[in-house]
């Protein structure tokens, strides 16, 4: 698809400007979703939603610069053979391109007037499936590249926290775009929190390039 269709398909505002590259494409074979185990269990990270009945949404972009990204989740149900798991929230965060998230202001980079980029929440559908409109995340000192969910009960009972991981090659070749930092510092076997569980971190599928942008697909497994 051309980039400006991609867009205006997405309904973006600012994204970023491409660079031109092969595309990529990337379909785990090691996930532990893939086999009705559980989601890794990760700590709920820096910065989770305040006020997530706020931020009822799919276009999570804000005013943020990035490589466009669609995230397609699926939440199952281990205890009923990974069926489908219905109307419960997911509630998503992420960094920008910068490495900062939105709603605590000593994390923004100088710019106040749009605290509350990049988090959202949705309610799965029949088949369990959600999905977000984003940019690809940028990192921070210490962590690989990695995106923050919490799947949840209507009640507010939290289901799982976790975290997910992207292929160490699509994050460098994201990273060369000029709104990211280059490369990260930290590579995903060396990351404290995919170091025990990088599997069943990883996105199931990713496909896309720095011109057209990416769609990820991951299975999250929980105990229902």
């Amino acid at each position: 698809m051309e980039r400006k269709k991609f867009i205006k398909s997405l309904g973006l505002g600012v994204v970023a400007a491409p660079i031109f590259g092969a595309s990529l494409n990337y379909d785990s074979k090691e996930s532990s979703s893939n086999d009705c185990r559980m989601t890794p269990r990760e700590t709920i990270g820096p910065f989770p939603l305040k006020s997530p009945a706020d931020f009822v949404r799919a276009n999570i972009v804000g005013d943020r610069e990035g490589v466009p990204l669609i995230i397609n989740l699926t939440v199952q149900n281990v205890i009923a053979n990974c069926s489908a798991l219905t109307d419960v929230y997911v509630d998503f965060w992420q960094c920008d391109a910068k490495g900062n998230y939105s709603e605590y202001s000593h994390q923004l980079d100088g710019n106040f007037r749009h605290k509350h980029f990049l988090r959202g929440r949705q309610t799965t559908d029949k088949q369990g499936n959600v999905s977000f409109i984003s940019i690809f995340p940028g990192w921070y000192p210490g962590r690989a590249p990695h995106l923050h969910l919490e799947v949840l009960k209507k009640n507010g009972q939290s289901l799982l926290v976790t975290q997910i991981a992207f292929p160490d090659h699509i994050s460098d070749t994201v990273y060369k775009n000029k709104y990211y930092k280059g490369k990260p510092h930290t590579k995903n076997r060396r990351d404290y929190e995919f170091s025990d569980s990088l599997s069943g971190n990883l996105v199931d599928t990713i496909t896309g390039d720095n011109i057209n942008g990416y769609r990820l697909h991951k299975i999250i497994n929980v105990k229902a």
